[in-house]
């Protein structure tokens, strides 16, 4: 029987502990296991770099809110990028990301998989066209995020899906924006699906994690190797607390789209605003491919400020950013707090003259879990 999203986020990989009772998965702080005997693993843990057992928990856990059949717990999003870079290409391979990626997997892929032989092509996902003409005999997988990040973008998943397998390739979806709560890739066609659990799902921004999940048991009996050969792993009490942040997500995630609709619906007509990105939006281009494969449009909202009356628009932006309360200036996203930032001096400052250098006057929003009101009066204070 498949039991709903919370049920599975509160139960799935968590049975309560044989020994003690425990109805909380205990943090197992061991670095090495006791073995019957050569060989004779109890329960298959002999290292904790291999398996641990709090982090089993956890891939459980969110392979099963995922709909997929393995799950691996990375260190970080990066490092869970990076592995899965690494196990699914060879040097001479060409890659398609999207043409306003996270600015963490462009400088990866931009700064060190070239070196390693890797070729790569920035395509705006959404056009379906644009991305099949970006093809190569050579291209093994299509990178996908959807929201994309900064800039809200929507691409078709089952459509991405349909022509990456068509043409030999993987697709795999960032559903960090989202969260399995909002979205389920796997379902859609995915081949992987990856997240930094650092966000959502961890929730209180006091972790740093990253995950995989597929259905594909050969990838991920690769993966697992790399990861163990490498050491991409995260501690247990790390692999706790997004265990713990993953049992509210649902009642987080309503809470963080209820509290953005509002904070957009004050952005869309105000003076000093000249667009906002958000899928939520009837005339956002993505808006009708997010209503279908979207639960709800999440609580990531970007918007450009205005340069009317002869004010550098960049600056306007880095103003903004700087003379809000509520919402903090920080990196990061997806935390129970309101963040905010200037992605072109921060979390893409690597894309700085590429093709993905983003605009110049976008503020991003990490629109958290306080009272509406209060988060819109910041912000209106702020805009002046």
């Amino acid at each position: 029987m498949v039991n709903g999203f919370s049920t599975r986020a509160i139960h799935a990989g968590q049975d309560p502990d044989p020994t003690t009772g425990s109805v909380i998965v205990p943090i197992y702080a061991t670095s090495t296991f006791a073995q019957d005997g050569v060989g004779g693993t109890r329960g298959g843990y002999e290292y904790s770099r291999s398996a641990n057992p709090t982090r089993t928990a956890l891939a459980e856990c969110l392979a099963a809110l995922e709909g997929g059949r393995h799950g691996l717990i990375f260190g970080s999003g990066m490092s869970a990028t990076d592995t899965l870079l690494r196990v699914a290409l060879r040097p001479g391979d060409h890659l398609l990301i999207p043409h306003d990626a996270y600015g963490g997997t462009f400088r990866l892929v931009d700064k060190v998989l070239t070196a390693w032989g890797i070729e790569y092509s920035p395509v705006d996902l959404a056009d379906l066209a644009a991305t099949r003409a970006a093809v190569r005999p050579s291209t093994r997988m299509i990178w996908c995020e959807s929201p994309t990040n900064p800039l809200l973008g929507i691409a078709d998943i089952a459509a991405l899906a349909d022509l990456a397998h068509t043409e030999g390739a993987r697709l795999v979806v960032d559903n960090t924006f989202a969260s399995p709560y909002l979205q389920t890739p796997l379902a859609l066609g995915a081949d992987v699906v990856l997240h930094s659990t650092t966000k959502y799902l961890g929730g209180h921004s006091d972790v740093v994690g990253g995950a995989l999940v597929t259905d594909d048991s050969e990838l991920a009996e690769r993966l697992a190797f790399a990861q163990n050969a490498v050491g991409a792993v995260p501690g247990p009490f790390d692999a706790w607390l997004t265990l713990r942040g993953i049992k509210t997500l649902a009642v987080r995630m309503e809470r963080h789209s209820d509290n953005a609709e509002r904070v957009v619906a004050a952005l869309v007509d105000h003076p000093k605003v000249s667009r906002v990105y958000y899928p939520g939006l009837a005339e956002h281009p993505g808006h009708e491919v997010a209503a279908k494969q979207m639960r709800r449009f999440g609580g990531m909202v970007s918007f450009q400020v205005s340069s009317a009356g002869g004010v550098d628009p960049e600056a306007e932006a880095l103003r903004v950013c700087a003379a809000t309360r509520l919402f903090i200036l920080a990196e990061s996203l997806g935390g129970v707090e309101s963040l905010i930032e200037h992605p072109g001096r921060m979390t893409h400052a690597s894309t700085a003259g590429s093709l993905l250098q983003v605009p110049a006057d976008l503020v991003r929003l990490s629109v958290g879990i306080e009272d509406a009101e209060d988060l819109v009066e910041d912000l209106l204070r702020a805009l002046g």
